[in-house]
């Protein structure tokens, strides 16, 4: 209902309730994510681990910077994810000291399944809004990604 009370509101107007609003919406839908992962027993922070390391493979200070958590916390995921053999780690030739983390063809299907049950759960919630705001809230979605991504790079570019 706030949604439809507001739906004209940008951030500058009323970044208070707005803001407000959709943080608690980013809290209760990143709960729902929690809910299609556990079905595959996926953690969201692994599951995070993994869309990293589609993009290629990298050493744990690299993820554990784009992740935004430790390094020991890196060294949990990957441990986790190795075990049951959806990554694996490669010394580095030119310097033995690294090590890189890469999806095995297994990481790369558990990948795939929880991408589509993550779609799967968000598409039957948002089955519940008419056609129109269906489209308007995952574009809405669409955008926070390139949000998300503007904002790491920036972060990147400054570091």
């Amino acid at each position: 209902m706030f949604f439809r009370e507001t739906k004209h509101v940008s951030l500058k107007q009323s970044p208070s309730t707005v803001a407000l609003e959709a943080a608690r919406a980013a809290t209760r839908l990143a709960r729902q994510v929690a809910v299609a992962l556990g079905d595959l027993d996926l953690s969201p922070s692994q599951y995070r681990l993994l869309l990293f390391l589609s993009e290629g493979n990298a050493a744990a200070s690299a993820v554990a910077g784009r992740l935004a958590v430790s390094r020991p916390s890196v060294t949990a995921l990957a441990d986790g994810l190795e075990k049951r053999g959806l990554l694996q780690r490669k010394s580095d030739p030119a310097d033995r000291r690294k090590v890189a983390h890469e999806l095995t063809e297994a990481g790369r299907e558990a990948l795939a399944a929880a991408d589509a049950a993550v779609a799967e759960r968000i598409s039957v919630i948002a089955a519940n809004l008419d056609e129109h705001q269906t489209d308007e809230a995952v574009d809405g979605l669409a955008l926070w990604n390139e949000a998300l991504n503007r904002h790491r790079a920036a972060l990147e570019t400054r570091q």
